[in-house]
């Protein structure tokens, strides 16, 4: 007979404790909650009683004393993915229910990754239906949101800021650096979160928080583990992944590795002719000749290899305080641009080789979490001290040249963040903050001739030993009137400074200034609200302002942007700055049917944009040997970026769901009085699952479509790059629209083994998404197993 026992409330899979679990027998005259380690006495329970753990982001369990002391006094909790994902963080740092947020945000957690097994994080970005995602090769994904991409758009990993004084107004690859399979959730808050989070958080926020390592709450060491293989047959893809979990009751280790290879892609038959590689360059006894590629539906070469690596420390001391260390690092393979490798030169591809050397990233960040405090100034503390290095090389050779242009980079970064929240009752809490910013840029520049072996000096893409730091200050009110009604409004003041020496790129440009310094301010602030006047009825209602400074890339940068045009440095630049506001309307029919409405719009002044340009008064130069247009990076433009979103989930039953997602944008900017598409409008676009589970198996059959973009839809800028896109009737570049057909499927065959198996574009569609230079995958069978300790 079991006299005393207490029992342990975990979560299943993370085998976290579950804090506020109700514990009751069925009439309810015995009941208790579960502390904060999980835990809770069940001495005043009879041995055959049963016992009833409800929570309300859990499903239920009941199970008599006796069972519990055949499970080692331990009960597991499975969650409703349902209720979790109205749990977000990244809107103030600590967690909040997003009912009680008036942006919209988008969550993704650790089963939705496995079942939907993307291959890289822009891949799982796109499979929210709500992130277009552009590729200029297969080691790529430059995530589009709402109109805005690339640096007015802004990452973090576990709260670190990952944009960096480099990052660009081109294409960004640096979303592939997180391993997606270290992930345990993401957030994207759609629209401007630069309260929160500073300069670049203009169209978006997309905050990915990595596997926590997990304590044992018992007097023995805990241990899981989980070890994945993966394969693909349209890039020939092969993964393999092992994460193990070591925890005692103070301490915690977490070790995660990913390797992933990649073979050339091949794109699907029923499409353009205009996407097909025919032909390619090879080196064959030193000299360069154009080859007939053997399958045209090959891109070749398209293919690389990656690594990622994360290990993870916890102590936690004593209840609510927790010291976190975090070590990342990744790296690619070199991999070919493949878009550059398309251009012809009359009847000659340009290009030789056009690659990108490993991208590499490493991060260092320790953080403190104090999450319970009597102190007059705050409830909750998070502080955190990081550190990254960002390395990333370009090497381009024209066909049948000996001179190859190599251009390397890197970039030191240090942030120090400090965040806190004061409830001063039910209704009132304050969030605030301070963050610091410092990154050191360094550049190198040579010319190679491969024949002789030799290297020269050259200009560098930008200035050695700059310079870009940030101050910044943040406060946040949230008052939630009743359970109908919450108001949220904030302020920050950020404070830029960045400074360049040209000295040394000098001896190639002659430009009219040795150096350049941005020294400006930005006062952002937001306010918005929810209103659920009934419980089918949830309006959101949010208007805010965002900024972007000038980094070393827009006052310092030196680039062939494209065929015949070099950007140069402009020491004379301001900060951007956009105004906007979003309404959206959640409707709710007893949980069978919701559907999700949202409009936005947001006006961007002082737009920083490339136009052509003079330098001491000329309007051309000479760079790698080709006299080329001068162009800069301006504050010459404005632009209006609006649309509409609408989302619907139907639930027939209990096991079969019905979800889809659909999203209209439009955009224009100002060009010299003209007004024109803007580049990072992406076409309409959507998705369609319609789903079937049960307790082992997962189906969900899907579409993900997308509409066309005509000739004079494209942007100018887009509209050059006629080498990447399908040509029209008149021979014109335009997107034609396109569809895929895809069935996935995981079925858990036991609690260690599941097995998931996706055929993707099921009718090999030839497709290429907008803006990208490599076109999507065939038809694609991938299949993954998993094995969970």
């Amino acid at each position: 007979m079991v006299i005393g026992q207490t029992v342990t409330v975990l979560e299943e899979h993370t085998n976290m404790p579950i804090l506020g679990v109700s514990i009751y027998n069925p009439n309810k005259s015995k009941t208790l909650v579960t502390d904060y380690n999980g835990q809770a006495s069940l001495d005043s329970f009879k041995a055959k009683e049963t016992i009833v753990f409800k929570n309300f982001l859990y499903e239920k369990r009941s199970l008599t004393k006796l069972a519990i002391a055949k499970l080692n006094d331990t009960v597991y909790l499975t969650p409703k993915v349902e209720y979790l994902k109205k749990i977000v963080i990244s809107a103030s740092k600590f967690e909040q229910n997003k009912r009680d947020i008036p942006q919209t945000i988008v969550s993704v957690n650790a089963k939705d990754i496995s079942f939907a097994q993307p291959q890289t994080s822009a891949d799982l970005l796109e499979s929210t239906g709500h992130i277009y995602i552009q590729k200029s090769q297969l080691g790529g994904g430059s995530p589009m949101i709402r109109g805005f991409s690339t640096n007015r758009l802004l990452i973090t990993v576990d709260g670190v800021r990952m944009n960096n004084a480099i990052f660009r107004g081109g294409n960004l690859q640096n979303v592939i650096s997180i391993d997606p399979l270290s992930i345990h959730h993401t957030e994207v808050t759609l629209g401007a979160g630069s309260v929160v989070y500073g300069s670049d958080a203009i169209g978006g926020v997309m905050s990915f928080y990595t596997k926590k390592p997990q304590l044992s709450y018992k007097d023995e060491m805990y241990l899981s583990a989980n070890a994945m293989t993966r394969f693909a047959t349209a890039s020939n893809e092969k993964t393999g992944h092992l994460d193990i979990n070591l925890g005692y009751k103070k301490w915690a280790f977490l070790t995660s590795a990913s390797f992933t290879d990649f073979g050339d892609l091949r794109m699907g038959s029923h499409g353009p002719d205009d996407y097909l590689r025919l032909e390619y360059v090879d080196q064959q006894n030193g000299e360069d000749v154009i080859v007939a590629n053997s399958n045209p539906e090959v891109q070749n070469p398209t293919g690389y290899n990656q690594i990622n690596l994360m290990q993870k420390v916890r102590y936690e001391p004593s209840d609510n305080v927790d010291f976190d260390l975090g070590v990342y690092y990744s790296s690619t393979s070199d991999y070919s641009r493949y878009d550059r490798l398309l251009r012809y030169n009359g009847d000659y591809l340009r290009s030789a080789e056009w690659s990108y050397g490993p991208q590499q990233w490493f991060m260092s960040n320790f953080q403190l979490t104090k999450l319970s405090s009597k102190s007059s100034f705050y409830n909750k503390i998070q502080a955190t001290v990081a550190y990254q290095n960002f390395k990333e090389s370009r090497r381009d050779r024209n066909f049948q040249s000996a001179i190859r242009d190599v251009r390397e980079e890197q970039v030191d970064a240090i942030s120090f963040n400090v965040d806190l929240e004061k409830r001063f009752n039910s209704k009132v809490s304050l969030f605030y903050g301070a963050e610091y910013l410092y990154n050191l840029v360094g550049s190198h520049g040579e010319e190679q001739n491969i024949d002789i072996q030799t290297a020269t000096a050259a200009v560098t893409r930008y200035p050695d030993g700059s310079s870009w730091q940030s101050f910044a200050a943040y406060t946040s009110l949230k008052y939630k009137a009743n359970t109908k009604f919450v108001f949220q409004s904030g302020l920050r003041y950020n404070h830029v400074i960045a400074k360049a020496d040209f000295t040394a790129n000098n001896v190639f440009l002659n430009l009219p200034f040795d150096d350049a310094r941005v020294d400006t301010g930005a006062l952002t602030g937001t306010a918005g609200i929810t209103w659920s006047p009934s419980a089918m009825i949830q309006w959101k209602l949010n208007a805010s302002t965002a900024f972007r400074a000038p980094n070393i890339d827009d006052i310092g940068k030196v680039f062939d942007s494209e065929p015949g045009a070099v950007v140069v440095p402009n020491k004379d630049l301001k900060a951007e700055y956009a105004y906007g506001g979003e309404l959206g309307l959640k409707l709710n029919f007893n949980d069978h049917v919701v559907i999700d409405l949202a409009t936005y719009y947001t006006f961007l002044d002082n737009a920083l944009i490339r136009r052509d340009y003079e330098l001491n008064g000329e309007t051309e130069l000479l760079y790698d040997g080709e006299l080329s247009t001068v162009q800069a990076i301006q504050n010459a433009s404005k632009a209006w970026i609006y649309g509409f979103e609408v989302g619907m989930s139907i639930n027939f039953s209990k096991h079969l769901k019905l979800q889809s997602q659909y999203n209209i944008i439009g955009g224009t900017e100002d060009n010299e009085g003209v007004e024109e598409p803007t580049r990072h409008v992406a076409p309409n676009f959507g998705q369609t699952h319609l789903k079937w589970k049960t307790k082992k198996l997962l189906i969900d059959t899907f579409l993900v479509y997308n509409n066309a973009f005509s000739n004079s839809q494209l942007a100018a800028s887009e509209a050059a790059k006629d080498y990447i896109y399908a040509k029209d009737s008149d021979g014109n570049p335009y997107v034609p629209s396109w569809y895929t057909f895809n069935l996935r499927t995981q079925y858990q065959y036991n609690k260690n083994w599941s097995l998931t198996a996706s055929l993707e574009n099921i009718t090999d569609q030839r497709y290429r998404p907008y803006s990208s230079g490599i076109s999507a995958p065939g038809r694609n069978l991938i299949l993954a197993l998993k094995y969970t300790l």
